[in-house]
């Protein structure tokens, strides 16, 4: 454990340099992949050395380097994991390195490092909101259970904090009758059009750009925040919530709440270390089941049934709470 963070940049830094694209290229030892870099031999050989003993790459330079299935999910490609290596081992890892302040005063790391919030640094760097979104589309690997966990035939269904459009594009493929809007920051729609228009067409995708905390688009059958909502505090998660409760097109409509909940009663690893990564991020935070029932409720809502969807995530379907 102490030496993951060791393991993590080692990593990185093979991402950084482009070797396991090197290394499709056929350049194959360490002489061959300094040169197409421009790093030291002498440093490449190292570092390729404990990528080897760590299962990420093959070979030495005796016999030739080549990719493992690990190595080749950082390729630069579609799908690939290589820009979320890159986010996690740049500005998350920074991040991370004022753990102690942050935990020791319940606040974001990454303010603390950079001197401003996350999602005002992600509106002034497109470069890195661009990783940030495709590192978060390589994270979804659970969308593909989306459509099997609500049934979407027929409806409008309206993603808020849509991101780049994934979730929308998995559900429209999946439903040939269903349309979708996606909602989200100025900052986000260009990528997002760019995707829906490739995938499923925009004659049945609506991109609208706003805020979920002043107003969400009215009229949808089913809303749905995905891991949208951890960097915010309880008023403004209920806020959103009756936003999305107040433009639901009538009683059948229905919101989709998506997220990793924390348990507090033997937990397991994965949703803690993602509550405290937020906490790196946005000083945000990772809820309970029961929180987030009380959040919903509070807003007028009520669960009416949980969905359990892949790495440890959740689906809640709400309906609008109807008076005696």
């Amino acid at each position: 454990m102490i030496t993951g963070g060791w393991r993590a940049q080692a990593l990185y830094t093979a991402v950084k340099l482009g070797l396991p694209d090197q290394i499709e290229a056929g350049r194959s030892t360490s002489g061959e992949l300094a040169e197409a870099t421009g790093a030291n031999e002498e440093g490449i050989h190292r570092l390729m050395r404990l990528l080897v003993a760590m299962g990420v790459f093959e070979g030495s330079d005796s016999t030739g380097y080549r990719n493992t299935a690990v190595s080749k999910a950082l390729l630069d490609a579609p799908q690939s994991l290589r820009d979320m290596c890159l986010l996690y081992g740049e500005e998350f890892y920074t991040a991370w390195g004022h753990a102690h302040h942050a935990i020791s005063t319940d606040s974001s790391g990454f303010e603390a490092a950079f001197g401003q919030s996350f999602y005002a640094y992600l509106g002034q760097d497109k470069d890195t909101a661009k990783r940030f979104q495709h590192a978060m589309n390589a994270g979804n690997m659970f969308f593909q259970q989306v459509p099997e966990a609500f049934d979407f035939a027929g409806k409008m269904v309206v993603d808020i904090g849509g991101g780049g459009g994934h979730l929308l594009t998995t559900i429209l493929d999946a439903t040939p009758d269903a349309r979708g809007t996606l909602f989200d920051r100025e900052h986000m729609i260009p990528e997002a059009r760019e995707h829906l228009a490739a995938r499923v067409g925009l004659d049945r995708v609506e991109l609208v750009p706003g805020d979920m905390f002043q107003e969400v688009p009215a009229g949808g059958d089913v809303y749905i925040l995905c891991r949208v909502l951890a960097g915010w505090d309880d008023d403004a998660v209920v806020k959103a919530f009756e936003n999305c409760r107040r433009a639901m097109a009538d009683s059948s409509s229905r919101l989709l709440v998506i997220d990793r909940f924390v348990a507090d009663e033997k937990p397991s690893v994965l949703p803690a270390l993602w509550d405290l990564h937020l906490l790196m991020t946005t000083g945000g935070r990772g809820r309970t089941l029961e929180r987030f029932t009380e959040l919903l409720n509070r807003a007028g809502l009520e669960v009416e049934r949980s969905v359990e969807l892949p790495s440890e995530h959740t689906a809640l379907v709400a309906a609008a709470r109807t008076t005696a």
